[in-house]
């Protein structure tokens, strides 16, 4: 969980069998929380009021029977051995099947998407082999239809945007009904009556107690979580084998699919409902691939084979067993998970089982954070704050907005229900959601990404997909029942993120559209009647433009007619991939002739790469100018070169200065006279301070660094800017629809788009830019 040992500058090449045992110890605590804690509700949801229990025990096999199945079919044979293989690059979920179709057909929804991103090391096949070209003729073909129609593109969006916001809202359903489960064996020591009256309130406040401590970060208690999961599943399996042996050694038999249609040939409609409540079983399954970059592919496939399957398989069993010997029961809430616990131990088994619900609750909670956080990398949800609550454990952040929205949506679900059977229909139409996108996007992967027969993804998407289907259709039966919570939360996000996705892709055309020409810009240098100056530092353009003069600096120099001696238009954007190595992390070029010290900077970040603190980023753009001046070669400015193409950039790939030892070192101090002394074999480059300033700046070069005096004269001149101070010029800009447009276009841009602008982080908080040093343009948009 290391950081540094998970980077992609330290790959880990082969694992040993320790490490990954110790990861798959790990795991228990993040990722099977959800999944190990469904025995508490999955009987009683299932016998809720669609079947009852006779004393033939048809049913109750017959449920054992669909239980066992399921969960071999899906989060074994499905997840663990097929859809574990399709890791972009270690990392797994939604966004990671979506990001791999992205880079195997041109279909992403990114709009400064360049042709130099293909060249980074992770945008790569894992094969090596350049798959446009070995793609078999069957991939060929879906590629160019995807290609060439931008309505399927689009509805590919949307349908990975549906399983990710079916996941936010499971985040709210998960932590009700896990702790609601745990808690409800309190019903064994009091009457039904007190009860009702005593759940709600401790179920609101444990939620309440989980959510206000998440600002801590998980790695505060992370070490605790994996004891508890492995506690609670040795709990479980071991009161399971006692009840098999105890009351019905013989219920083995019930894991013949035999009892599966002697099920649904008995209760028919009653049956089909009640797989709404079957399917809880597989609950927090996707959990497995989604947090796969924090772990390894092998050691979740140990945990789920070795630990939680069988541990779940005999929690079944051992319940099954004792209902199979108990079928006069008081009332139907009575068939739950407590009431096959012996009672000598129920009380233990009680905290326990909190204990690990509050561990499965977190754990989702968790990953509804990186989800958020992806998805604003890829410019499908507003900017929110992101804090990074360890510096060590990647992926470990919090988010205020989302975890306080989150409390709210989880208590108004546990009070307005207040029962578990309402909640667990929502949660499984939620579940099953997801899996149903995951199983669409797998059959894409299958043929494009790993070039298989289209065959391999029919057989794929038909066979998991029928079995999912008819969950789904179990579950949305119960619409009116509670599954339409999951469906209004995903919707009421999918159209967050649809229209911020939409009014941020017409934002970036009308920048295309009305980018200045360079022609005009040098001839802003050219005239000495314009009144034009130039002053003392660096300024940087905060732009989405990766080619082209950004519309706003013309307003800027059209209102305010002066500009920095150093100007750097700065394009922070994201790419399909889960990490962008440090050394490939930024694009430098020239705007316009070599004497006007202008620059073009992209700086690459994939969707789970941790940005930087403003004092590093800053330090990293100036060294990555500086190595690109020390390294550049001469290229001969042609105005007219630039009419006919747009551009006449060439733009080099720059490594960040922390992780490219052999080029440009960045030095600065309080302007002192103590100076460090440098090796004999450093060329430095430094100006002497003038009283006003109050640092010193040094470029120290590798000694193998051999520069023209141009070159020395232009890093002299960058270090002078670089001591006068930084200015950040930001866009801040107001979008409106243009005339004629439809009224749904002018309802999402004016009304949606610019109210959750309104609401929205500013980009200078995107960038973790010094408020002293900001300077916003206010600029309206006509879309």
């Amino acid at each position: 969980m290391d950081l540094e040992r998970l980077s992609p500058r330290n790959p880990v090449k082969k694992e040993s069998w320790w490490t990954v045992l110790t990861l798959a110890y790990q795991s228990l605590g993040v990722v099977y929380g959800d999944l190990a804690t469904s025995p508490l509700y999955v009987y009683k949801s299932t016998f809720a009021e669609d079947i009852t229990h006779s004393e033939t025990n048809e049913e109750i096999f017959g449920v054992l029977s669909l239980i066992f199945w399921t969960l071999t079919l899906i989060p074994l044979v499905k997840y663990v051995f097929i859809v574990l293989r399709a890791d972009d690059n270690g990392e797994g979920g939604t966004f990671a099947l979506y990001s791999l179709l992205c880079r195997h057909a041109r279909i992403s929804s990114l709009p400064n998407f360049q042709l130099a991103d293909e060249d980074l090391s992770e945008y790569k096949n894992n094969s090596g082999e350049d798959s446009r070209r070995s793609l078999k003729a069957t991939g060929w073909s879906l590629k160019n239809t995807l290609e060439k129609h931008k309505f399927l593109q689009n509805m590919l969006l949307v349908l990975a945007l549906i399983g990710t916001c079916m996941v936010i809202g499971d985040g709210v359903l998960t932590p009700a009904i896990s702790v609601f489960s745990a808690v409800s064996g309190l019903e064994l020591s009091m009457s039904k009556q007190q009860h009702q009256y005593v759940e709600v309130p401790v179920v609101c406040a444990i939620l309440i107690i989980l959510f206000s401590l998440q600002h801590y970060g998980t790695h505060r208690l992370g070490f605790v979580f994996a004891p508890i999961v492995l506690t609670w599943l040795l709990c479980i399996s071991t009161i399971g084998v006692y009840n098999i042996f105890h009351w019905n050694p013989h219920v083995y038999k019930a894991l013949s699919p035999y009892y599966i249609y002697k099920f649904l040939k008995k209760t028919r409609k009653r049956g089909w409902m009640s797989l709404g409540g079957i399917l809880l079983c597989i609950t927090g399954s996707e959990a497995m691939f989604a947090d796969l970059g924090h772990f390894t592919q092998l050691s979740i496939q140990i945990a789920f084979t070795f630990a939680v399957y069988p541990s779940l398989i005999l929690a079944y069993m051992g319940q099954a067993a004792y209902l199979s010997k108990h079928h006069v029961l008081e009332s139907d809430y009575r068939i739950g998970f407590y009431v096959s616990v012996p009672e000598k131990i129920r009380w233990p088994v009680l905290a326990i089982a909190i204990l690990a619900a509050v561990v499965g609750s977190q754990a989702i909670i968790t990953g509804t954070f990186s989800i958020i956080k992806q998805c604003t990398s890829l410019g499908c949800f507003p900017k929110v704050k992101i804090v990074h609550t360890s510096s060590r454990m990647h992926g470990q952040i919090y988010i205020p907005e989302i975890n306080w929205t989150l409390m709210l949506l989880c208590l108004a679900v546990t009070i307005g229900f207040r029962d578990t059977k309402h909640i667990s229909n929502a949660s499984g139409l939620a579940v099953i959601t997801v899996m149903l996108v995951t199983t669409c996007l797998m059959s894409l992967v299958i043929i494009l990404c790993w070039r298989k027969s289209s065959l391999y993804a029919l057989a794929f998407i038909f066979f998991f997909g029928t079995i999912e289907a008819l969950y789904f259709s179990a579950s949305l039966i119960k619409f009116l029942e509670g599954a339409w919570v999951p469906v209004a939360l995903s919707f009421i996000f999918l159209l967050i993120m649809y229209v911020w996705h939409y009014g941020t892709l017409k934002r970036y055309e009308f920048d295309v559209q009305n980018k200045v020409s360079i022609n005009w810009l040098l001839t802003l240098f050219g005239s000495s009647n314009l009144g034009i100056v130039r002053v003392r530092g660096i300024g940087v353009i905060n732009t989405e433009l990766v080619a082209g003069i950004p519309a706003i600096f013309s307003h800027f120099i059209t209102n305010l007619p002066a500009f920095h001696q150093v100007v750097v238009f700065l394009c922070v954007k994201s790419v399909p991939v889960p990490h962008v190595k440090p050394e490939e992390r930024f694009l430098v070029g020239r705007v316009g002739p070599k004497e006007y010290r202008l620059y073009r900077c992209i700086a690459r970040y994939g969707y789970r790469d941790v940005h930087k603190d403003d004092v590093e980023f800053e330090n990293d753009l100036i060294c990555s100018i500086a190595e690109f001046i020390r390294s550049d070669k001469p290229l001969n400015y042609s105005p007219d070169l630039e009419n006919e193409s747009g551009t006449n950039e060439r733009l080099t790939v720059v490594a960040a200065s922390s992780s490219n030892l052999e080029g440009v070192q960045f030095f600065e101090d309080d302007g002192s006279d103590k100076q460090e002394p440098s090796s004999s074999s450093e060329v430095t480059v430094v100006v002497a301070p003038s009283p006003r300033i109050k640092k010193r700046v040094r470029f120290v070069l590798p000694e193998s660094a051999r520069i023209e005096r141009s070159a020395e004269e232009e890093l002299t001149e960058l270090t002078e800017a670089r001591e006068a101070g930084m200015a950040f010029i930001m866009g801040h800009s107001y979008v409106r629809a243009k005339s004629g447009s439809s009224v749904m276009k002018k309802i999402a841009i004016n009304f949606g788009y610019d109210f959750l602008r309104r609401n929205s982080r500013g980009p200078c908080y995107g960038l973790s830019t010094p408020h002293a040093s900001t300077l916003e343009v206010g600029m309206v948009y006509i879309v």
